[in-house]
């Protein structure tokens, strides 16, 4: 199975104690939460807002959730932490993190320090409470991150450790971006000095997480200057196009994801070599690219028509 086994002494003996007064209704409950923060859910959210919305918020927030996605593997890959059902038989696996697959198997369910939905979290509902004055986003800042973390310790595959330590990431990550946004003027040339500096884990890193997520950033860091310069879309509040915006973005999303797998050998893609792992972040890094500097073009030859 591999990986390392740490855990501080009252970890497993209150997620035993949580997990025994879950019940049914309370198991339903935790992945209902878990979900709020699970990959698709945010990619969903955030192709909305930059789409369709507010763009420059959009790419605030979507720069603090990359940055906190890339600093969660790099920390996975270095303390390479077990989930606590594969150390604590007592500890049940409610939800595992890649559903139909061998719950013992580390490569595939991941390492468990720190937790990335916690930290998703953290910046989710932090990020929109500073960019939007509305009480109830006020009140999910504060409760919504800490019901997240409170449901992946529940569903038995992180620690109190991992979730605390994930949403420190989550916070950090909106800290460093807003600071950015507010205090350093040339914002290309951080952005140069992050990126170099995430690429540290070709180094040590083996793990899918950590090259979808440099191919996101390095994307996502091209994309942004791309769109300032030569698209300078506009956002809209009619419904048609912005439902239009949003189903074919999201088809773009799918289809691309597919398509780019298509010249390589299945067998290779789940390798797990530097190889193929370098292929999955440049897969990555065409689409983000693509559906965030390029396909907004779009938008104006639409508007043209219309």
């Amino acid at each position: 199975m591999g990986g390392n086994t740490f855990f501080i002494g009252f970890e497993p003996a209150f997620m035993e104690w949580l997990q025994s007064h879950l019940g049914t209704a309370g198991e339903y409950v935790a992945v209902f939460f878990t979900m709020l923060s699970e990959p698709m859910v945010v990619i969903a959210v955030m192709c909305f807002l930059y789409w369709c919305i507010d763009k420059e918020r959009g790419k605030k927030i979507g720069e603090m959730l990359v940055l906190a996605t890339v600093i969660c593997p790099l920390l996975k890959n270095i303390f390479l932490r077990r989930r606590p059902y594969m150390v604590h038989q007592q500890i049940r696996c409610i939800r595992p993190p890649e559903p139909g697959q061998p719950l013992n198997d580390i490569a595939v369910q991941g390492y468990s320090f720190p937790s990335a939905h916690s930290s998703n979290a953290a910046v989710m509902f932090t990020s929109f409470s500073k960019f939007y004055d509305h009480k109830i986003l006020k009140v999910l800042a504060v409760a919504a991150p800490i019901l997240v973390a409170l449901s992946r310790v529940a569903l038995g595959v992180h620690y109190p450790t991992d979730v605390l330590t994930g949403l420190a990431v989550g916070y950090i990550s909106v800290f460093l971006i807003l600071f950015m946004h507010s205090k350093v003027k040339n914002k290309s040339t951080l952005r140069v000095i992050i990126l170099i500096l995430s690429l540290v884990g070709f180094i040590y890193c083996r793990t899918e997480d950590y090259y979808t997520c440099i191919g996101t950033l390095a994307g996502l860091y091209l994309a942004i200057p791309f769109e300032e310069h030569f698209v300078k879309f506009e956002n809209t509040r009619k419904p048609l196009p912005m439902v239009l915006r949003y189903v074919i973005g999201l088809g773009l999303y799918f289809g691309l994801g597919v398509i780019l797998k298509m010249p390589f050998d299945k067998a290779f893609l789940e390798s797990g070599t530097l190889g193929a792992l370098s292929v999955r972040a440049a897969r990555y890094f065409i689409i983000v690219f693509l559906l965030i500097g390029v396909y907004p073009l779009s938008f104006k030859l639409w508007e043209k028509k219309a």
